[in-house]
């Protein structure tokens, strides 16, 4: 399903329903998985893992890759081709904002980077930074995606799909 397109033709109690039941599904898995939900972007998720709590770098990222395996298996079964950007490395974490309004989220070049892989995933897939891969080879069955240049960043990142599962 093509979010934009569906959404526009639901009446307003029916798409709050509709995406409130979607939102509730990938908030279950990122939970099943110890991920932190930092927020909702409209249809989006945005999640990440190590803090406030950390299993290490590996389990981690392997406990990540098998969150998103399972959000796609779980979105196909309720007619949805949802795209996952995922990259691993440092980045800040902690309440950021005005006065008025703090937010508790993550900022760096990761979150940047798997935004980018996000867009560029294809339906239905995951798509992944080296950085993540060298995490979750040994436990995540991955395949070469190719080198890519991402808006922002200096140089080109080799990327991997992420092989079905979940």
């Amino acid at each position: 399903m093509n979010f934009t397109p569906t959404v526009e033709k639901m009446a307003p109690v029916e798409l709050t329903n509709w995406l409130n039941h979607y939102l509730n599904e990938m908030s279950r898995i990122v939970i099943k998985y110890g991920g932190t939900l930092d927020k909702y972007i409209g249809d989006a998720v945005m999640i990440f893992f190590g803090d406030p709590t950390s299993r290490g770098l590996i389990e981690d990222a392997t406990q990540c890759v098998k969150m998103a395996q399972e959000m796609i298996f779980r979105t196909k079964t309720m007619g949805l081709d949802i795209r996952i950007g995922i990259s691993t490395g440092e980045c800040t974490v902690g309440n950021f904002g005005s006065f008025d309004r703090m937010d508790y989220t993550i900022i760096g070049k990761e979150v940047n980077v798997a935004s980018r892989l996000e867009g560029l995933a294809a339906p239905g897939r995951i798509l992944i930074s080296e950085s993540t891969y060298q995490l979750v080879k040994n436990e995540v069955v991955c395949g070469p995606h190719g080198t890519i240049q991402v808006k922002g960043l200096e140089g080109s990142l080799i990327t991997y799909w992420v092989k079905s599962g979940g």
